[in-house]
């Protein structure tokens, strides 16, 4: 194969021309954003065009957004809410690892949210949890991402947002996934506050932002300067910043083009399906990103399939997660009670703004080979 084909989106999109250029541009503003001098006033302007053009993203108020090192930070500002009253966390099982971690919030004020077969959130069972949450008497802090990092499984916000508030709750989604793949408005959502992430929508990585409503205060995690309104101490990363607001700005208006990803996502499903009759697409009965399908092959490992597609020149990710060496089911896939044989041979592929035709059908030339021989394989064995 002579250029590779780029099927991993959800882990990282690759950066936007426009944005890189942005960027560059950037890293010649010499002031300190916090100077009063010109040089100071110049970065500060900067910054503050950003911000109106990153709240855009999700119909929010210039003054909602605090910038930040990422989504995992932005999360964990979410989780850190404001000192002087008591709180619990409910979070649905298929969260982000950041969102499970809990912020500051003690094992024993958490409870996990079971999720549906289906991979999204029993909101039975969260109203039900959250119907007792006064007999403990804190406050019940809900976290519900907008849609699933793995599957593509879009979360009920707006629904699940609704029992919170009825039971005086405060409701934080992650869209760190969603933005640029479905619209997002602030108020829509019910939500008070929202993550995002830049280098998932064709901007620069290490730079985020937590969205916060008007009238919720989140305790900082990091104190000393006057930054961020004094919600997020520390210089400002000025072209991180500047490089998400364009990614931002561009993300907004690819939302015309979703329907055409959503066409080549079908597509390939319905031909991996052709080549691999007893493969599962997961979550496939809910709503997802229109991106996003998660596969998986029985008798199949992950990490064969990845490899394999890799060494083709096609770059996806796989279903479960390696840390320190050791190969873990997919929690996610473990919360929707997929069986452990299936799990091991599930792909993530995500496409995104750069995302053709031909990168499909790369991939399926690819993957057809692996099944081709894992079939032969088997027959060896027996």
């Amino acid at each position: 194969m002579d250029q590779r084909s780029y099927l991993d989106y959800n882990a990282t999109s690759p950066l936007r021309d426009e944005v890189r250029a942005a960027v560059v541009d950037a890293l010649s503003l010499t002031g300190n954003p916090s100077s009063v001098h010109e040089e100071g006033r110049n970065a500060r302007a900067a910054i503050e065009s950003a911000r109106a053009k990153v709240a855009k993203l999700v119909g929010a108020r210039p003054e909602d957004v605090i910038f930040t090192s990422g989504g995992t930070e932005a999360n964990a500002l979410a989780l850190s809410p404001q000192r002087g009253e008591a709180w619990h966390c409910y979070v649905s099982a298929v969260e982000h690892p950041s969102v499970l971690a809990g912020g500051r919030f003690h094992p024993e004020t958490m409870t996990q949210i079971p999720a549906t077969p289906d991979g999204v959130i029993d909101l039975e069972i969260l109203a039900s949890e959250l119907a007792k949450h006064h007999l403990g008497g804190r406050r019940p802090l809900v976290s519900l991402m907008a849609a699933n990092n793995e599957t593509g499984a879009i979360q009920p916000v707006a629904e699940a947002a609704k029992i919170v508030k009825d039971t005086g709750g405060l409701f934080h989604t992650d869209a760190v996934q969603a933005a640029g793949r479905m619209r997002l408005d602030l108020a829509t959502l019910g939500a008070d506050m929202v993550s995002l992430s830049a280098h998932k929508i064709g901007g620069p990585k290490g730079v985020g932002a937590l969205v916060v409503r008007e009238g919720v205060s989140v305790e900082p995690l990091l104190k000393g300067g006057g930054q961020e309104r004094r919600r997020r101490a520390g210089t400002e990363n000025v072209p991180g910043i500047v490089g998400f607001s364009v990614a931002a700005e561009l993300a907004s208006a690819d939302l015309s083009r979703v329907d055409g990803i959503e066409a080549l996502r079908d597509e390939l499903e319905a031909k991996v399906l052709s080549l691999a009759p007893d493969a599962v697409v997961l979550s496939a009965g809910v709503k997802r990103l229109p991106n996003t399908s998660c596969i998986a092959v029985p008798g199949a490992k992950a990490e064969t399939l990845v490899i394999g597609l890799d060494l083709a020149g096609v770059a996806v990710s796989s279903g479960s997660a390696c840390s320190s060496g050791k190969v873990e089911a997919s929690h996610v896939l473990a919360a929707m009670g997929v069986a452990p044989e299936l799990a091991q041979g599930a792909i993530r592929i995500s496409l995104g703004f750069a995302t053709k035709r031909d990168d499909i059908e790369n991939f399926l030339e690819a993957f057809g080979q692996l099944i081709k021989r894992m079939k032969q394989g088997s027959k060896v064995a027996a």
